[in-house]
């Protein structure tokens, strides 16, 4: 298992070969120049506003900090920032920067680990749910159309039905805490002593999450509401940079390959970045649609520059709290 994330990502480095030599790099390149410096600051400039979604979402799954309130929102926006951009360097399933965040929120904003941890895996629970709704109308539009083979569209149904199943598993978790409670039992045994206060920890960690969903049902369908738009405004992403190289499609088109690439990526999720798994489903789902290989190439290369430029955001992000000094326990948030 050590040598697995070398392995996944070499496995990824070869799809990504395979999609790179079956396009026409002069369309590729031509394209992007349709793109222009005036497109891609759109594209930053819309994903400015996704990133807002997502951490407007997060806001709401405190205790300590208020639902709304552009103070906190600046806070928490810098601090997801940072982290996610070790959620995308670090082959952790997308996991390696949440303990990034939640120090710097104990560290910096006074916020307890245990309210950190259980807000940032409530906002991953939250944004899954929301894209597995968002799969459920990219799936209805893709099953209503003509340009995807029905290989294709069984493949989109079981992968769906993959992701549901996790989403039930994940939320079976947490509502009937069942990490606590198996905690609990072994620690009742003669081997398990030492995981008294594992137990308490896991407790109030788990209360925070029922709380949030049985006691803050508003708040909960505010989280949901602003994850699913997050993904919605992906897939207005996708449709913008197709109607700029002159590939124009429908809405709904650009929703369905938006939400075959999440899909993808999401079950390739032990391949660092995706490579290679999201760069071959724009080029399988935009040559679907347009007809042509290169747009799906094209789409992906402008996708991987805002990732990139986002990385080295969060990165800088990072350094800077690195140069500050921790908040006293006493000090005021």
């Amino acid at each position: 298992m050590k040598y697995a994330k070398y392995i996944f990502l070499v496995i990824g480095l070869l799809l990504l070969a395979k999609v790179l030599s079956a396009v026409d790099w002069r369309q590729v390149g031509g394209d992007l120049a349709k793109v222009g410096f005036s497109g891609f600051a759109i594209v930053i400039g819309l994903h400015v506003v996704t990133f807002w979604t997502d951490v407007a979402g997060w806001q709401y799954t405190f205790n300590s900090i208020p639902p709304r309130g552009l103070r906190w929102t600046r806070r928490l926006y810098a601090v997801r920032l940072a982290g996610e951009a070790f959620n995308y360097i670090l082959p952790a399933a997308s996991m390696g920067g949440e303990p990034f965040k939640a120090v710097l929120l104990k560290t910096h904003y006074r916020v307890p680990y245990r309210e950190g941890a259980a807000t940032l895996l409530l906002a991953r629970t939250v944004n899954i749910i929301a894209l597995l709704l968002f799969l459920g109308v990219g799936f209805v539009f893709m099953f209503f159309s003509e340009a995807f083979p029905q290989s294709m569209k069984v493949v989109a149904a079981v992968g769906l039905g993959g992701v549901a199943i996790g989403v039930l598993q994940f939320l079976a978790i947490q509502w009937f805490k069942l990490s606590s409670w198996l905690t609990r039992k072994l620690s009742r045994t003669r081997f398990g002593r030492s995981l008294e206060g594992v137990v308490h920890g896991l407790e109030d960690f788990d209360e925070h999450m029922v709380q949030f969903y049985r006691s803050k049902p508003l708040a909960f369908l505010a989280a949901l509401a602003l994850g699913f738009a997050n993904w919605v405004l992906g897939a207005l992403e996708v449709y913008l940079v197709l109607g700029f190289i002159g590939h124009p499609v429908s809405f709904a088109e650009a929703w369905i390959i938006e939400a075959l690439a999440q899909l993808m990526r999401t079950s390739a999720f032990f391949i660092p970045a995706a490579v290679g798994v999201q760069e071959g489903t724009f080029l399988v789902a935009c040559r679907a649609v347009t007809g042509v290989a290169s747009t799906g190439v094209t789409m992906s290369v402008v996708r991987r520059c805002r990732e990139l430029i986002w990385v080295v955001a969060g990165l800088a992000i990072y350094w800077s709290y690195s140069l500050r000094s921790p908040v006293q326990p006493a000090a005021a948030p």
